[in-house]
């Protein structure tokens, strides 16, 4: 029987990350060297975890490529390969895609479509694709062509004063949302527990789920109560710096699962 085994799809901070875009935060000075540092926690959080960590090297002229999920989407029967909204972002595709094919069939979305990967949170066979300024109507239709043969539906979520979905909403457990309602109706996800964000806490709804654990930022500790308090298992992480740049923790892994490989061999 062959092994099933997680993978984290991970990339190297770039060099060039102070000059990453921004939409909903203020820049800020980013220590580089301090984001590496606290990237490669993050890796070993994974491996602890129970991942294997496969990482790509940094691309020194694409800013934002640590922020790995925006570019592609991995299922149980594919990946695709997704059309950044923002232009600088579309150089960092084809290497994620070309790591991924030894895994996944990778599928590519055409222009002028246009959809990050933080914008797509799968529950079951449902894809909930936020409308931001990243993910365009081509886009979330392109994406709804690509997986309607695979039996997954699409639905368009609008999004208020937040970059990607995933930024206001994210799944902590098998039954449970993290959610943020200024940023996005809680209504659209009926059917599932949802656990509101501490309401001094804007940007505490991305957290990243790995099996029965949760990774999540240390910068949101009434938040965090709010989780342990439904007896998740939490693991915080320091990420302040990849915060700066606008993202988050799940924006800077692809997890999934694959059968009979391992990073050993």
């Amino acid at each position: 029987m062959n092994a099933v085994r997680r993978v984290a799809l991970v990339r190297d901070v770039s060099a060039a990350l102070e000059r990453c875009q921004l939409t909903h935060v203020e820049r800020t000075a980013i220590d580089v060297a301090r984001a590496r540092r606290q990237h490669h926690a993050y890796c070993d959080l994974l491996a602890a975890l129970g991942c294997d960590v496969v990482r790509l090297p940094a691309l020194d002229l694409s800013p934002d490529a640590v922020f790995v999920e925006d570019v592609a989407l991995v299922f149980d029967e594919m990946a695709i390969a997704t059309r950044p909204g923002a232009e600088s972002r579309r150089g960092e595709v084809a290497s994620v895609a070309q790591a991924l094919a030894r895994w996944r069939d990778v599928l590519p979305l055409d222009p002028p479509a246009t959809l990050d990967g933080g914008d797509v949170l799968r529950l079951g066979r449902t894809l909930y694709v936020g409308r931001s300024s990243r993910s365009s109507a081509d886009g979330i239709a392109a994406l709804a062509r690509r997986v309607a043969p695979f039996g997954y539906d699409v639905v368009p979520v609008p999004l208020h004063g937040c970059l990607h979905l995933k930024s206001a909403v994210t799944r902590v457990s098998d039954d449970t949302l993290l959610v943020q309602p200024a940023w996005v109706d809680p209504a659209t996800f009926d059917g599932w527990h949802r656990i509101a964000v501490a309401e001094d806490e804007a940007h505490a709804a991305n957290a990243l789920a790995i099996g029965t654990a949760v990774v999540y930022p240390d910068a949101f500790p009434r938040t965090r109560a709010l989780l342990d308090a439904h007896g998740l298992d939490v693991h915080t992480i320091d990420v302040s710096e990849l915060q700066k740049a606008e993202g988050a923790v799940t924006c800077c892994s692809l997890v999934f699962d694959v059968s009979g490989w391992s990073a050993d061999g």
